[in-house]
């Protein structure tokens, strides 16, 4: 029988006995939405789900449709012990990395937690140093419930702040293509320039700031 001490830290083709083991206890689901995009925010999101309130269809946030997605939400917040948003901005972005500016995201959802977890599981292989126990699961947005809830909770979230954004800057299409690198977001860059929410580091916007500031 495989011990919890046993397992890696990053695990990937995840059996369902791990996975029942491995959510055993007070355990905070993390995943992040919008390391792609060109614009806004990196969102996270770390729950704790409470056992006596399991919420049926879970699943990585990207498999459902935003009817679904919305739906399942409200059930979350509704039901979780604990849910906590964390984020990295454009300038934190631009001055870290993506990939450094998700983790520090990863760390702040899971540093406003109400609850104190036992144990971390994150969507993807890699994790920030949280103090905590803490596994990368592969895929994990689709086989474990509470990152799958984290997922719906990152995706749902920052969906909205893009469509606040497509009702500030219409011109855009944020509300369809969500900022990421589309035909339709080169297209509205190339016609009306970068906005303070764009991130100065991906190519496609240093570009077209080349455009609009030559040296």
């Amino acid at each position: 029988m495989t011990s919890l001490d046993s397992l890696p830290v990053v695990i990937k083709n995840i059996t369902p006995e791990h996975v029942a083991m491995i959510s055993q206890g007070v355990v905070a689901g993390v995943d992040e939405v919008g390391r792609g995009p060109l614009i806004g925010d990196v969102v996270t999101a770390a729950v704790i789900l409470d056992p006596s309130k399991p919420i049926v269809g879970l699943n990585d946030s990207k498999k459902l449709s935003e009817k679904r997605r919305n739906a399942l939400y409200q059930q979350i917040m509704g039901n979780a012990l604990s849910v906590s948003i964390g984020r990295a901005s454009p300038l934190e972005i631009d001055e870290l990395n993506i990939l450094h500016a998700t983790m520090l995201a990863m760390q702040r959802a899971v540093a406003g937690l109400a609850i104190l977890p036992e144990r971390v599981l994150v969507d993807g292989n890699r994790v920030p140093h949280f103090g905590i126990a803490s596994h990368a699961i592969i895929k994990g947005d689709g086989l474990v419930a509470a990152i799958s809830a984290a997922s719906i909770i990152a995706k749902v979230t920052r969906d909205a702040e893009m469509d606040a954004l497509d009702i500030q800057f219409p011109q855009y299409g944020f509300a369809k293509h969500k900022g990421y690198p589309t035909k339709a977001h080169f297209e509205a860059l190339a016609l009306y320039g970068v906005l303070p929410e764009h991130r100065k580091s991906f190519k496609p916007v240093a570009e077209r700031i080349l455009l609009q500031d030559p040296l």
